[in-house]
């Protein structure tokens, strides 16, 4: 900034200008009011207000909630809800919301079935905002809104990608374009960060600058004076001892939680009564964004109306799986009608094949259903709220309970009626707020501050209701001993606690998901399948499911398929859309010649009937690469050959046409041979050029080989189709792999585990350090792909085992690069060699003093772990055993993961395949 001095000076000749700086200086004195409600009136009926206006609607919510089944307690909850709304000056947030919300819902865009505490309210769920009744899921209003606090509602909405900005611009057109914005979000530079941009200006080599970043432990918001700070941090500790690593890190310190960038935030939408202009400054962002230039906090301390509208692909996914189902002979399916208790869909879960199922697809969550082995609603929404770092614990007794509900004791009968829908476990805040009420002697309002005091861990809040919920509780003759429990229990919960409202939410969209897998699974996959085509290892992922579904899926073909992926037959037919450098803009105008004229019948047809200033050359090699037009003609080999020839006439038949020339070789056929007539190409002739005055081409017959048609699937359509170098042997592949390659990216960095998959690619540089040669190699599974960094010493070990084709097991660590992206660090490298055969598993016990908790727990393991292989248990009695084999139910399959989980249970050397146990005085 330059002194008054030099502007004084570089304004010279305009003295005036200066002068009237300090005067627009001088009138500039804004004092902005904040905690205020601008909330925008909504346009009502004649005769109406907004309160009277709000209720007509809900009564109509009621007659088709409920028909004629509306008891006492639901008027009285609707009462009571609107009586608090009402008083709080909310009915017009209400109906703006319902507004948009019914404005979707006709529009045929995807709505979620509700988000956060707004689906404990009546009211919302009459409006048709939320899809859940909070009476029968015992979800509480006062969780959403606290008549003693008046603070702005906060209702966020999950709309279908491909809907949510239709959505946006519905809510600009009602309410005025100057008064509607998407919320901007400022990008801040965090700890890892900082020290990488230190580095790099300071030019510290790449890899060492990566090795000092990752002296940052993973911890949320960490910042580097933290790390500092704590004598135990890797980064303190080489911080005090390199010289390189202090003088980054103190670059780094100042950049620390500076701000990056701005860019738009991904759900936010303000809407004024006014002119936003009024209330905050705005920007543009591209060619249409209009953006706040204040964070979603700001926004909300002016006062304004704050919306979340969240983009949620699996509506998308359940709305496409829909509509395949509709147009397949089914065209009433509505999924918001399907039974929330079907068999189909709780066995499915119960075995833990839930690949694909909204939130319960990693490892571990599909483990905790085979734990859990649900039956009901109930079960997914606790699931929902227990997976999480600090809950997870809960789990096996919640399983436990389940299991064996007479088992469960209450420390106070009126624990029961609280606790009983989750097996005596304390799982939601709602429940800790009901015990605060029902034994607390709590107000719904102060039951919602002990709420909010545990879970954002406010201290002197928890200490200023402590004596309040003991006085409550004495008074309403709870024992001492159990009122210390519960204070406990309070205090322990802001580690696990979870909103059950929003837990119901996202259960109700997982079990949507699971049951359109568990009884339409070739419409689900294949909406699932297209949801994912820009996702790199997703589509090769779930490709991989559907078959280990027994789904076929087939490659695409140009007279079959559509855009995206379809249910044909039984099995899924690729989109068009797979196929690389083939546009939408392509693909519509190639389904828009089909449907006009039928079926292509042969090359030169297609480039007859497309037009080729669309449909260009690179288009059309990769649809034959791809098998796409194996249908129409005899070979790949043969159709690329001859292309130039076939688009050349489609070009000059569409000129010709255009210009009104005709020739009368266009009125003639010329005969063929019925022997030509049998040829392998789709019912074409042979030739199939003779047609229309085409020129007399004959197709080479001759293809590439299978590798070589292996090889073009790959290229074109990211992964193998027809068949796969690893699909015979992928049980193999499972049982002797410690993790998926699909897994890696849930497992913690630096971990050491086993992978199986088939060298596909293989770049070899040369260090610039010591002039050695390593290799960056990719490993191919079945699920996807990972690279591999083989250092010099690995490399020149195993490089014989690392060429293209090869199939190997490799141990080694993982190391998940700038956090984003997964690489494989080599400890050991071998050809993959299958066993074969299936001996049974064979477990060792002790009769005599095995504890029953054990058997439990064994059998909780088996289960988890289906497959083909009996199971033996060798019992060990005085000095002899007996062999018992276990029921067909607990056949296992015998991978890396439960030898690993039998091992810590029962010991190393209770746990073999093959010959069994003897057993002698001495033991085995």
């Amino acid at each position: 900034l330059k002194s008054e001095e030099e502007m004084l000076t570089a304004f010279s000749e305009h003295p005036e200008a200066v002068a009237a700086t300090w005067e627009v200086a001088e009138r500039c004195n804004v004092e902005v009011e904040l905690d205020k409600m601008l909330i925008p009136h909504f346009p009502v009926p004649e005769g109406h207000d907004e309160a009277s206006y709000l209720r007509e609607q809900c009564e109509k919510g009621l007659a088709c909630r409920y028909g004629d089944a509306v008891t006492p307690e639901i008027r009285e909850r609707l009462e009571s809800e609107l009586a608090v709304v009402e008083k709080m000056g909310f009915p017009p947030y209400f109906l703006i919301v319902w507004d948009f919300v019914s404005y979707a819902k006709r529009s045929g865009i995807p709505v979620g079935p509700g988000r956060g505490s707004a689906a404990g309210s009546l009211v919302s769920y009459l409006l048709g905002i939320t899809d859940l009744d909070p009476i029968a899921y015992d979800l509480l209003f006062e969780r959403f809104l606290n008549p003693d606090r008046i603070s702005m509602p906060d209702i966020d909405i999950d709309f279908s990608v491909s809907g949510r900005e239709k959505v946006i611009e519905y809510v600009a057109g009602k309410y005025g374009r100057d008064r509607v914005a998407q919320i901007a979000t400022f990008g801040t530079i965090k700890a890892r960060q900082a020290i990488r941009d230190a580095a790099r200006v300071m030019d510290v080599p790449y890899g060492q600058a990566d090795r000092i970043a990752k002296l940052v432990p993973e911890v949320l918001n960490i910042t580097l004076d933290a790390c500092l700070a704590d004598p135990k941090c890797e980064l303190r500790a080489a911080y005090d001892s390199d010289p390189v690593v202090k003088e980054v890190v103190d670059m780094a310190r100042p950049l620390e939680g500076l701000i990056r960038q701005d860019s738009i935030h991904a759900a936010g939408v303000v809407i004024s009564e006014g002119p936003l202009t009024d209330h905050l400054p705005l920007m543009q962002k591209g060619d249409a964004e209009v953006v706040t230039q204040v964070s979603m906090g700001d926004v909300e301390k002016l006062g304004l109306l704050k919306m979340d509208f969240l983009g949620l692909r699996n509506l998308d996914v359940i709305d496409s799986a829909v509509r395949i189902i509709r147009e397949g002979g089914i065209p009433d399916f509505d999924i918001e009608t399907i039974p929330l208790d079907d068999a189909a869909t709780y066995r499915m879960l119960a075995k833990g094949d839930s690949e694909g199922v909204f939130q319960f697809e990693s490892s571990g969550m599909r483990d905790a259903l085979r734990e859990i082995q649900p039956t009901r609603l109930d079960d997914l929404i606790a699931l929902v709220a227990l997976y999480r770092p600090g809950p997870m614990a809960f789990i096996p007794e919640y399983a436990r309970n389940k299991r064996d509900p007479e088992s469960i004791t209450y420390e106070d009968e009126r624990l029961r009626p609280i606790l009983e829908s989750t097996y005596g476990v304390a799982i939601y805040q709602e429940q800790l707020m009901e015990i605060s009420k029902r034994i607390g002697g709590f107000s719904p309002a102060q039951a919602d501050d002990l709420r909010k005091a545990i879970g954002k861990k406010i201290h002197a809040k928890m200490a200023q209701l402590k004596p309040k919920f003991q006085e409550g509780a004495r008074a309403s003759g709870t024992a001492p001993a159990v009122i210390d429990h519960l204070w406990s229990l309070m205090e322990r919960a802001g580690d696990y606690s979870f909103n059950k409202s929003h837990a119901a939410c996202y259960a109700l969209i997982s079990y949507r998901t699971a049951y359109l897998k568990a009884n339409f699974p070739v419409q689900y996959m294949a909406a699932l399948i297209s949801s994912v085509m820009d996702t790199k290892d997703k589509v090769p992922f779930y490709v991989n499911v559907a078959n280990e579904m027994g789904i076929e899926v087939l490659p695409p073909d140009i007279n079959e398929s559509v855009l995206d992926f379809r249910g044909v037959g039984g099995r899924i037919r690729f989109g068009l859309n797979a196929v690389k450098n083939v546009g939408e803009t392509a693909i519509r105008t190639i389904l828009e010649a089909r449907d006009r004229g039928g079926p292509f019948t042969d090359l030169f047809d297609f480039c007859e009937r497309v037009d080729l200033g669309v449909v260009n050359q690179r288009a059309i090699e990769s649809l034959i690469k791809s098998g796409a037009m194996d249908s129409i003609g005899p070979s790949r080999r043969g159709m690329l050959m001859v292309m130039p020839q076939a688009m050349a006439h489609g070009k000059k038949t569409r000129s010709d046409a255009d210009r009104g020339q005709a020739s009368i070789f266009d009125l003639m056929v010329e005969p063929v041979a019925p022997a030509e007539e049998a040829g392998a190409t789709g019912g074409a002739p042979a030739n199939g050029m003779r047609r229309n005055g085409r020129p007399p081409v004959e197709i080479p017959r001759d293809d590439f080989s299978k590798d070589e048609l292996l090889a073009l699937e790959k290229e074109t359509l990211g992964l193998y189709v027809s068949s796969h170098p690893l699909k015979d042997i992928r049980r193999e592949v499972r049982r002797e792999a410690g993790h998926l390659i699909s897994q890696l990216g849930d497992v913690p960095d630096g971990a050491v585990t086993t992978i199986v998959g088939m060298v596909s690619a293989v770049k070899r540089i040369t260090t610039k350090k010591s002039g050695e040669l390593m290799a960056f190699v990719t490993i191919e599974g079945l699920e996807g792909s990972v690279e591999v960094l083989c250092f010099p010493a690995v490399y020149q070990e195993h490089k014989e085992l690392l060429v293209e084709d090869k199939v190997v097991k490799i141990k080694g660590r993982v190391d998940h690069k700038d956090e984003a992206e997964t690489k494989f660090i080599p400890l050991a490298i071998e050809a993959f060699a299958p066993k074969t055969g299936l001996e049974p598993l064979a477990l060792a016990v002790d009769g005599e003093s095995l504890p029953s908790t054990v058997i439990d727990d064994l059998k909780r393991i088996l289960v988890r772990f289906p497959g083909p292989c009996s199971v033996d248990m060798y019992v060990r009695v005085g000095e002899g055993a007996r062999r018992l084999r276990l029921g067909e139910g607990f056949r296992v399959d015998p991978q890396a993961g439960l030898f690993a989980e039998l091992k810590e249970l029962l010991g190393e050397r209770c746990v073999c395949q093959g010959n069994g146990f003897q057993f002698n005085g001495a033991g085995r």
